[in-house]
């Protein structure tokens, strides 16, 4: 793969468009920038779950939070990048924009993710593989009821880039080449997938493809459909691994589930005391001024964080041969060597003992599992039985753009999945409990 090939201002649904020519306010990936963050799947976000539960007097992360120190992290790693390719590829201008590119895609990274947190892909699978929505594999090709069985939120982000929705333009948000191919983290469809991982669905396998060509990304030798990664893929996983592992910590702490000691030992496990023997005496300065608790802990994460993308960085100059020719088949974050590593195996250890198993977190998910596998159970229902008088009823509620006049019962199955998929935390269950009756107030 080439970086002049790589890096491209050709959008999506906008193959024909030509620049006016005149000066620009903003460089089209910045352009891409805005048009997410203004977006209302993105200001949806906010309502979404990233671990834990949202409780009323602690601020923890959310969905869109989450996004935004991501992005931040991503334009951080994007820009040292840049600064070690600037060298070697002077002719090219585009160079200079690969921290806009890997921040734009930072923030869009979740925008396919369903609410209730990590259960909420789990729950839309488990619907079609084991509850009410398995009686429409006879009716499916392999590819489309994977697409279902593995739902996946990378792919899911990709389709809302992408998709024209009803009443919306050609392309979806009309985004560049560039971003849209470096975010599809899993570059092949979901029946080339050995686990429930992979990036586009049937409905945008085309899109991917068109994309692909004109990046001239490579596919894998012997299996012509399964891709290479785009370059910058790495850098978003590694800006997402650095920000959930290491945030996470942060609000475990604050709402009482670690100790302030195992906390604060966790991240002064990543400095070893020989090679960083000037970074400890700092922080032990500043830890003695610094005397409120939350801000030491906010602190010390913060150093990590850019003690990590400095690490991150360096693991992708020293395999950038592997990357560009699409031979690697690590993480960033899973070259950590000594101390780092060290550390960050132990956080990801007890995330899943202490963190990722606590109650908070569990009830959400078993809560997720039943509103979404009940609001599928419904919608699926009626469009798939839409003369019925309760189904007609069922799909009034349906948003004009995600209706559809196909028959097909893929594409047809696929616009509620769209539907439920984008619902925040709050609106899910609000309607789940109208739906079944719970709670009529405000409606009687």
């Amino acid at each position: 793969m080439d970086w002049d090939k790589l890096l491209s201002t050709k959008r999506l649904g906008m193959e024909d468009w030509e620049s006016s020519g005149k000066m620009e306010d903003r460089t089209q990936f910045q352009r891409d920038y805005d048009r997410i963050i203004f977006s209302s799947p993105f200001r949806r976000m906010q309502n979404k779950t990233q671990v834990f539960p949202l409780p009323e007097h602690i601020f923890v992360h959310n969905r869109l939070t989450h996004s935004l120190e991501v992005a931040c992290v991503g334009r951080s790693l994007g820009n040292l990048l840049a600064e070690k390719l600037a060298p070697e590829n002077q002719g090219n201008s585009l160079i200079s924009e690969i921290g806009a590119i890997v921040s734009t895609v930072c923030l869009a990274h979740d925008l396919g993710n369903p609410p209730f947190g990590h259960s909420g892909e789990a729950a839309i699978s488990n619907f079609f593989e084991k509850g009410a929505g398995h009686e429409f594999e006879s009716q499916l090709s392999i590819g489309e009821w994977k697409d279902f069985t593995h739902f996946d939120g990378n792919a899911n982000a990709f389709r809302i880039l992408t998709h024209q929705f009803n009443g919306k333009r050609p392309g979806g948000f009309a985004l560049t080449y560039s971003t849209l191919a470096s975010i599809v983290k899993y570059p092949y469809e979901s029946v080339l997938a050995k686990k429930p991982k992979f990036g586009f669905f049937q409905s945008e396998k085309e899109d991917y493809l068109k994309i692909a060509n004109q990046l001239v990304i490579e596919s894998k030798p012997g299996n012509p459909e399964l891709f290479c990664r785009h370059p910058l893929v790495y850098l978003v996983e590694a800006a997402d691994d650095i920000c959930y592992q290491i945030m996470d910590l942060e609000d475990a702490f604050k709402l009482g589930i670690l100790s302030y000691t195992d906390t604060k030992n966790l991240y002064l496990g990543f400095y070893d005391a020989e090679t960083d023997k000037k970074y400890i005496e700092n922080i032990n300065a500043t830890l003695t001024r610094v005397t409120d608790k939350n801000e030491q802990i906010s602190y010390l994460r913060a150093g990590v964080i850019g003690k990590l993308i400095y690490e991150c960085i360096g693991n992708f100059a020293e395999n950038q041969e592997k990357i560009v020719s699409g031979n690697f088949e690590s993480s960033l974050i899973g070259l950590l060597k000594g101390k780092q590593a060290e550390a960050m195996n132990k956080i990801k250890a007890i995330s899943y003992s202490q963190v990722y198993a606590h109650r908070s977190v569990v009830e959400i998910e078993i809560a997720g599992y039943k509103i979404i596998g009940t609001l599928l159970e419904e919608f699926v229902g009626a469009i798939m039985n839409p003369k019925d008088m309760y189904s007609k009823k069922i799909l009034s509620l349906l948003p004009e753009q995600y209706k559809t006049n196909s028959d097909s019962v893929y594409l047809k199955i696929q616009s509620v999945v769209d539907f439920v998929s984008g619902m925040t935390d709050v609106f899910a269950l609000n309607l789940y409990r109208k739906i079944k009756g719970i709670s009529l107030q405000g409606v009687l």
